[in-house]
């Protein structure tokens, strides 16, 4: 049988590492390449086209959820299994939509993950059974609130932009690492403010984090 090759992607080092040690004595598993933000873990998903990515959800320069998105559309052969320290249904729900395969919590055996990564590399979906209670629990309230999620105000372009700007980068560190002009931010910077009725880059970085985009601390 040949092994599922795996893409690790987390911003610490150390769970990556613990990770990768744990998989090497898995049989039917191999660690092909590590990313430590969200960018890379893209860029890497289309250069290895891994069976599976284990994706965290809160990571630098693009977060988890953008990259599931983009990996999705870029490399359709790869499947994401989310982990998190989220487990509320906001996270869970935006995970999901973006086309993650599989969701567990960071709080999760490793057991669970090998078989979260197993079911999933066979086309099918795990959901950690506290993450399932909450989106059976979303649905059958018929939650509505995603509609004032950043994931529903805001075009996938000014989330980049406002998770950029909430992690410290200046407009032309913006444009340098989205590879636009200076104008283009300035203007996705002008609607993102308009759209959320917040006018400093102090409050849109209070929303980024309340909003899961990026986990710099205020």
């Amino acid at each position: 049988m040949s092994s599922i090759s795996i893409l690790l992607a987390d911003d610490h080092q150390i769970v990556r590492a613990g990770l990768r040690n744990l998989f090497a004595a898995e049989k039917d598993m191999k660690v092909v390449g590590e990313a430590d933000n969200g960018r890379s873990a893209v860029q890497m998903a289309k250069e290895l086209a891994p069976n599976v990515v284990v994706m965290d959800i809160t990571m630098p320069d693009l977060n988890g959820v953008e990259a599931t998105r983009q990996i999705i559309a870029d490399s359709p052969t790869s499947r994401v299994v989310a982990l998190s320290a989220h487990t509320d249904r906001h996270f869970v729900t935006e995970a999901l939509r973006a086309g993650a395969a599989g969701y567990l919590p960071k709080t999760s055996a490793f057991d669970e993950l090998v078989s979260a990564v197993r079911t999933v590399a066979a086309g099918k979906v795990y959901l950690s059974p506290s993450v399932a209670n909450v989106v059976i629990e979303s649905y059958v309230r018929g939650d509505t609130s995603e509609g004032r999620s950043a994931f529903a105000m805001l075009s996938t372009r000014e989330r980049e932009v406002l998770q950029l700007m909430a992690e410290g980068q200046a407009t032309k560190e913006v444009a340098r690492t989205l590879h636009v002009s200076v104008k283009t931010v300035e203007t996705h910077r002008a609607k993102i403010m308009d759209k959320l009725n917040l006018h400093s880059v102090a409050e849109l970085t209070k929303y980024a984090i309340r909003e899961g985009l990026t986990s710099v601390e205020a």
